[in-house]
């Protein structure tokens, strides 16, 4: 299992398992994120989840071995992939219980775009972030449909070309997290705005989460497919084939 779920009460946890990655996800853990929201949805006895991760990270992104494998794939079969990690995020999006980020620790790429899928993020201010697709070909196709809303175009399109990594106080300033706290005061954090959000009325919050979806939803629709088939375009190109062997073999890509 790549996933740890506990539960306590109305609060349920769902940590990110694979430290020694830093959560970074495979196509197992992409399943199990997407089973576990699932079951969570239809479980009536649950209010809050909290997202978090194991160790010292929050969530690296992408596994490199498994980024690695899909470039070998046919187009039809990243378009079964890049669709299974589509599904995963939008279980966390279209989730009706409130989804509450732990940030712990670095949230990159994939790991960004969890961030920007929850409802409410707190993060340590010893966090960072990144969308550091670019610096090794590829682009951050699935996850901009979730990050671009919460960040706006300018800023979005900004840390999408650069890949800079960028503070957790920055993530604050353009709205990609909510909150920043010591690391010695995030579980209380967290737990504060959990028990707040109990005080809310359950079904209003599912109501209130479908109302924001409805004034961009036929918009993001339309994207999904598109980003779906970008992705696994762009997965199959020589500079994504160039720029992961050039990362796991620690030189530079020919574009730096």
């Amino acid at each position: 299992m790549t996933l740890h779920i506990t539960h306590n009460g109305p609060i349920t946890t769902v940590t990110l398992d694979r430290p020694d990655v830093h959560n970074a996800f495979d196509a197992a853990m992409i399943a199990e994120i997407r089973a576990a929201f699932d079951a969570l949805a239809g479980d009536e006895h649950v209010r809050v989840i909290v997202l978090t991760g194991a160790g010292e990270s929050f969530c690296a992104g992408g596994d490199m071995r498994w980024m690695q494998s899909a470039v070998g794939l046919t187009f039809e079969e990243n378009i079964a992939d890049a669709g299974a990690l589509a599904d995963m995020f939008e279980a966390i999006w279209t989730c009706p219980k409130v989804v509450l980020g732990r940030i712990n620790g670095a949230a990159i790429g994939g790991g960004a775009g969890l961030v920007a899928c929850c409802d409410l993020a707190i993060a340590a201010d010893t966090a960072r972030f990144g969308f550091g697709e670019v610096k090794i070909g590829l682009v951050p196709a699935v996850i901009a449909q979730y990050v671009v809303p919460k960040i706006g175009v300018s800023q979005a399109r900004a840390l999408f070309v650069s890949g800079e990594r960028f503070s957790a106080e920055r993530a604050f300033e353009i709205g990609l997290i909510h909150g920043v706290v010591p690391p010695e005061e995030l579980d209380a954090t967290v737990m504060e705005i959990a028990q707040r959000c109990l005080t809310s009325a359950p079904d209003a919050i599912t109501t209130i989460k479908r109302l924001v979806d409805v004034v961009w939803e036929n918009e993001r629709l339309a994207t999904q497919r598109f980003v779906v088939e970008m992705l696994a375009r762009v997965r199959t190109g020589n500079e994504a084939r160039e720029g992961i062997a050039a990362f796991k073999a620690r030189r530079r890509p020919p574009w730096a």
